[in-house]
């Protein structure tokens, strides 16, 4: 009680549902799926995709809120309290520690890709786009990021953004969040798709999106389908961890982790819906790459009647989604180090945001950070906690306390659930791990 009253929880288990799912939506589903969708061969890729979030996503997500609520603490303090309850290894409790420092690293150069996002929001509205072709809108990306004052004061502006609505706690500021953003975002992307059908191709969208091809599949491109379904779901950072503490000790776990994982799988199919057929009404490759957020969907839009608008409400949706994204990157280091009564959650959420800023202009001036700190945490940090998280519950922890905590003691759902979590996910995810490491070093 006295640590719910610390953090505060979730009014009910729909807020936890919005707010994970918060987490959860990010660029990873509004620009990256899409493109990578694009990149290897449409509805193969899709089927796989949808595999893995059952086989990975699901299963270690479950287990990571588990955690948290048991803990019912930051993910530092939560694996402490765990592991002394369970009598195991103290070295466990890096997973808690690992996740904040992931967190932070994520939230620098994240907050830059935000800040060109911010800009291109601006030059929407301006019709900066109207008449230019994809070289120049190539060139207008590449002066956007190379005009360091600006951007600055972006990174600067979203940074603020983040920290204002983590001062507030967990029911005025990330439940407001989840209560206001997210059903805006939706909303917004349910605009765009019908805009999306009304000028769009949105026929060869959907046989591109959902026809299946095995000949399409590669090893490759399985891989990125379950590296993608690992990270889509915010896994590994802390962020799920700290949102599980503070949900309803009521609320089913598996009901509920099930909804988020449904909610982000269908954001992102509906946001491929949403700009596929703008793509192939324009006459653009699918398989763009990184360039169809910031040069193809600039030049779609600005050829298209009513582009102006529908591509303004297109960027806006995806800041948006960076923002639900972003607030819970620094969540997990608030939370702790108020837990340590050294600070207040305003003050700790300052330095926390403070670091973050600090870790963006480095990442805006030197774009070998940029790309390590990515490196670090897609490729390391995150399949490392997770790998982590689906060992330590699936091996370590009593399999009555799982159960209890659950609520699934005798049910079928236990068997699978352990099974998948035990000899599948690890696997998996080892996988992600061993073949990221592989392509860093060796080809």
């Amino acid at each position: 009680m006295s640590l719910q009253k610390m953090h505060g929880v979730w009014s009910n288990r729909w807020i936890f549902v919005l707010a994970a799912t918060g987490s959860a939506v990010g660029l990873g589903n509004i620009w990256k799926f899409p493109y990578i969708v694009g990149e290897n061969g449409g509805g193969a890729f899709v089927l796989v995709y949808l595999l893995c979030i059952a086989l990975v996503g699901i299963p270690i997500m479950l287990a990571e809120v588990l955690l948290g609520r048991r803990g019912r603490q930051s993910p530092v303090n939560s694996m402490r309290y765990i592991v002394k309850e369970a009598n195991q290894n103290k070295a466990w409790v890096l997973i808690g520690i690992a996740g904040v420092v992931a967190g932070l690293c994520i939230l620098s150069f994240y907050s830059i890709v935000a800040s060109w996002i911010l800009h291109y929001v601006v030059s929407m509205v301006k019709g900066t786009f109207e008449g230019l072709q994809a070289a120049q809108v190539s060139d207008y990306f590449g002066a956007v990021r190379g005009n360091h004052l600006v951007i600055a004061g972006l990174h600067t502006l979203f940074i603020l953004m983040n920290v204002g609505v983590v001062a507030l706690g967990v029911t005025r500021g990330l439940g407001m969040v989840a209560r206001i953003l997210m059903p805006l975002l939706f909303a917004m992307l349910l605009v765009l798709l019908g805009y999306a059908i009304a000028r769009g191709d949105f026929a060869q969208a959907l046989s591109f999106m959902f026809s299946f091809k095995l000949s399409d599949l590669t090893s490759d491109s399985i891989l990125t389908a379950l590296g993608h379904a690992f990270f889509t779901l915010s896994l590994g950072m802390g962020a799920i961890m700290a949102y599980g503490a503070y949900m309803p000790g009521k609320a089913s776990i598996g009901q509920t982790v099930l909804l988020v994982g449904v909610l982000d799988t269908l954001v992102a199919l509906v946001a491929g819906l949403a700009i596929f057929p703008i793509v192939f009404v324009s006459g653009i490759e699918p398989s763009s790459g990184p360039g169809l957020l910031f040069v193809s969907l600039p030049v779609a839009f600005s050829g298209m009647t009513g582009g102006a608008f529908f591509g303004t409400l297109f960027f806006a949706l995806v800041m948006l989604a960076a923002w639900s994204s972003a607030v819970s990157l620094i969540e997990p280091g608030v939370a702790w180090l108020v837990e340590t009564k050294r600070f207040n959650r305003a003050q700790a959420t300052a330095l926390l945001g403070g670091i973050g800023w600090l870790g963006g202009l480095g990442c805006l001036y030197s774009d070998s950070l940029f790309d390590f700190l990515d490196i670090l945490t897609s490729q390391f940090l995150l399949p490392l906690g997770g790998l982590c998280i689906a060992v330590f519950v699936g091996w370590f922890l009593p399999r009555k306390l799982v159960a209890n905590e659950m609520n699934w003691e005798g049910h079928p759902m236990m068997e699978i659930w352990m099974f998948v979590l035990r000899y599948v996910s690890p696997v998996l995810v080892a996988l992600i791990f061993v073949m990221a490491i592989f392509n860093k070093f060796f080809k």
